[in-house]
């Protein structure tokens, strides 16, 4: 969705479950064994969550430039087109961390990302992160934590039905809810302590 466009978030569809299940099989076999790993992530990937009606999909790959070059192809032929977009959002706290697994290095929350807005065909986020990232770990914690903590999913969904009612456009929306984001990182960072979480 491009940032100028004002955010539209829908209740959850039960559909979407299934539907991330078969993009992520389609993606896997389209990209190939570069993509170690292919996530359906995000808002649509949490039930009960209400969301924008875009699919966010993770893929890990071993190192970023060689796995883009060779997405390039296969993700333009099911209509994926690649966006500028270098790197993710660092939380809050982790700017000057010196311990490499909690970085708040820029370059270890780099990422490629495509989308994919065709008629024909589920609009997609496709977010390319390095396997075993500060960034790839967040998308898959944040998702996981939502999953066992239904009870958070009313409140979340309240939040971005607020904000989405009261910015312009979408990159308003996505800097005001990274702050937020930051806020249940560290909640879900106690939670994945407490009970041994890992990202895969």
């Amino acid at each position: 969705m491009p940032e100028h466009e004002k955010p539209v978030v829908v209740p959850y569809d039960p559909a979407w479950a299934a539907d991330g299940v078969a993009l992520c099989a389609q993606l896997r076999s389209a990209l190939g064994p570069l993509a170690l790993h292919v996530d359906h992530t995000g808002s649509t990937s949490v039930p009960g969550m209400a969301a924008k009606d875009i699919f966010d999909v993770q893929v890990s790959v071993a190192e970023l430039d060689t796995a883009a070059a060779a997405f390039e192809a296969p993700l333009a032929a099911l209509g994926f087109v690649r966006s500028p977009y270098l790197g993710d959002h660092v939380p809050a706290g982790r700017e000057d961390s010196g311990d490499s697994g909690d970085s708040g290095d820029p370059a270890d929350w780099a990422k490629r990302f495509w989308s994919r807005r065709t008629a024909d065909a589920p609009p997609v986020n496709l977010h390319v992160r390095r396997a075993g990232s500060p960034n790839e770990r967040l998308a898959l914690l944040f998702r996981d934590w939502l999953r066992a903590t239904p009870a958070a999913v009313p409140a979340y969904a309240r939040f971005k039905y607020v904000l989405a009612d009261a910015v312009p456009d979408t990159g308003t929306y996505a800097d005001v809810k990274d702050p937020v984001v930051d806020l249940v990182a560290v909640v879900a960072e106690q939670w994945a302590a407490s009970t041994g979480w890992r990202p895969h």
